[in-house]
């Protein structure tokens, strides 16, 4: 049996009451799970990322949904460098690889419009 060792157990009044845990366990058991608002907006996590870090809000919202240039390309049926070119905000995109960028996404072209 594959019991955890590094788990305490407080007990308060004879019986338990907290449990505590190593960090890395409870950031594997309880992290934050990114989520896409369905209103349309944008988390601030996203704005954050394109204001502090300077991203494109296309990479703002993949680092926010802990996706790789890999999955999102393969979603999108294009090359790695191809998405990292989108990505870049040298050029602007075309409505059609806007549209396909956000479906690889999950979010809505507003989303990523801004």
């Amino acid at each position: 049996m594959n019991e955890p060792t590094n788990i305490q157990i407080i007990n308060q009044n004879g019986h338990p009451a907290f449990v505590v845990i190593p960090y890395d366990e409870y950031v594997r058991t309880f992290r934050k799970t990114p989520r896409i608002p369905e209103s349309g907006n944008i988390p601030n996590d996203v704005v954050w990322l394109s204001i502090d870090k300077g991203y494109t809000l296309a990479r703002a919202w993949r680092d926010y949904l802990g996706l790789t240039q890999t999955e999102i390309a393969s979603r999108m049926g294009i090359s790695q460098a191809a998405l990292s070119q989108m990505e870049s905000g040298e050029k602007k995109l075309r409505k059609a690889s806007l549209e396909k960028l956000a479906k690889a996404l999950g979010v809505t072209v507003e989303q990523l419009r801004g």
